[in-house]
């Protein structure tokens, strides 16, 4: 789909069905979003001094797993059904996958502590945007959600006190 196209079909949905993604879509849906396009290592959304500050975690039935951009692949973080935890809507209980936007700080050590959330959260902004217009090209809705209990993701991932929930995001096909 041409990029106009793309941005005139982005928009936010709140109603899923509940299939899972075929892994090819997903697969792209995760390239998409922050994945590497360049031999240097770069990646599909910018990174203020390429610091590639934040984690792009997926929500599962089968479990929650952070996106090895490196290797394109899933590495499992927990066992558990986390989608619940990713959200307070009702429809993020039975969506086939969350996205949580996980920056980690101590790779942003060269930018002052106070500044850090701002350029993390841009980077997340940028990935978000990345899966609206892959939604959008592929018949899939999504909507990205501030609206979260930042402290139980954290828990649900394991997460350490370097590293801080964004934001999350839903996908799926569209009700």
């Amino acid at each position: 789909m041409p990029l106009m196209e793309a941005l005139d079909a982005r928009r936010s949905s709140r109603e899923f069905a509940p299939d899972a993604l075929p892994l090819p879509l997903l697969a792209g849906l995760l390239w998409a979003a922050y994945g590497v396009n360049r031999p240097d290592g770069h990646r599909t959304a910018p990174s203020a001094i390429n610091a590639q500050e934040v984690d792009v975690y997926v929500a599962l039935p089968a479990g929650a797993y952070r996106y090895d951009a490196a290797a394109h692949v899933l590495t499992l973080v927990s066992p558990a059904d986390v989608r619940r935890v990713t959200g307070y809507q009702d429809f993020v209980d039975d969506a086939p996958l969350d996205l949580v936007y996980v920056a980690d700080h101590t790779r942003l050590r060269m930018v002052p502590a106070a500044q850090r959330t701002s350029y993390a959260s841009a980077a997340a902004g940028a990935i978000a945007q990345n899966v609206y217009l892959y939604a959008a090209a592929n018949g899939l809705a999504t909507v990205i959600r501030a609206w979260i209990d930042r402290d139980a993701i954290a828990e649900a991932l394991g997460l350490t006190h370097d590293q801080q929930v964004l934001l999350s995001q839903t996908v799926g096909f569209p009700a």
